[in-house]
């Protein structure tokens, strides 16, 4: 039953991180955390997020930004690597607190750039990666931060989709390399986190239509109610872990 329960929501978070690019950590690890400890949740978690990854760049091939994404991965992928590690030594409240409130001054920052015509540079996503490449290294999912700077390069729906999973993917295996060589990658988790990352691949195909019915605002504005939801999450999430 457990599985059965498990499936069904990799299933929905799929979907919905396939309509807006983030979502399906935060709806699965609380999840995770209940059915195998969290110790084991971040690792599975980031063997399903790969997969769910690379589910959205294949629906969107033809649409990623191959330079905004070699400018990102360039600082994102060795930053996550030194995050993965510092993730050993870091209290985990402080992380998720940090993030929560990050994530909530993501909506008014987002509404100030794109009201003001801000757009920012390829060079600039070079400081962004390096910034959110080793957020992502110490927790499940930074993908909401990752929103205003790419809306501010231009990117939007099926090209945002595809060219922020590429990065994250990236992430996703540096730090599933990282917990391999610090032994927290045993096989049992990366067979969980495969078939609950089977689930999600299933829901990001079944996103596509979803978002090609989407009009530019209206993706915008989900992508803000998702961010309040994810930083919400995140801060009482600290505010329940034992002290």
């Amino acid at each position: 039953m457990i599985w059965l329960g498990l499936l069904a929501l990799g299933l929905g978070a799929g979907t919905l991180s396939g309509i807006v690019g983030f979502g399906a950590s935060i709806m699965l690890m609380p999840a995770l955390i209940f059915a195998f400890g969290p110790q084991e949740a971040v690792p599975t978690m980031a063997i399903a997020a790969l997969l769910a990854n690379f589910s959205r760049v294949l629906v969107w091939w033809r649409d990623i930004d191959w330079r905004a994404n070699a400018f990102y991965c360039a600082t994102a992928v060795p930053m996550a690597a030194l995050g993965a590690r510092t993730l050993l030594i870091l209290d985990p409240r402080v992380v998720e607190s940090i993030l929560g409130v990050l994530f909530l001054t993501m909506i008014p920052a987002r509404r100030w750039l794109f009201a003001r015509g801000i757009r920012i540079e390829t060079w600039h996503l070079s400081i962004v990666g390096a910034a959110i490449g080793f957020l992502s290294g110490m927790v499940a999912s930074t993908g909401p931060v990752n929103t205003p700077f790419f809306l501010a390069y231009g990117l939007t729906k099926g090209a945002y989709l595809a060219t922020e999973a590429l990065g994250s993917m990236a992430i996703g295996m540096t730090k599933a390399i990282v917990f391999q060589r610090f032994n927290a990658l045993p096989p049992e988790t990366i067979a969980r986190g495969l078939l609950i990352g089977a689930s999600l691949m299933i829901g990001s195909r079944l996103a596509k239509g979803f978002v090609l019915r989407l009009d530019a605002d209206q993706f915008r504005f989900l992508m803000d109610l998702l961010l309040a939801g994810a930083g919400l999450v995140l801060l009482w999430g600290a505010l329940s872990l034992p002290h």
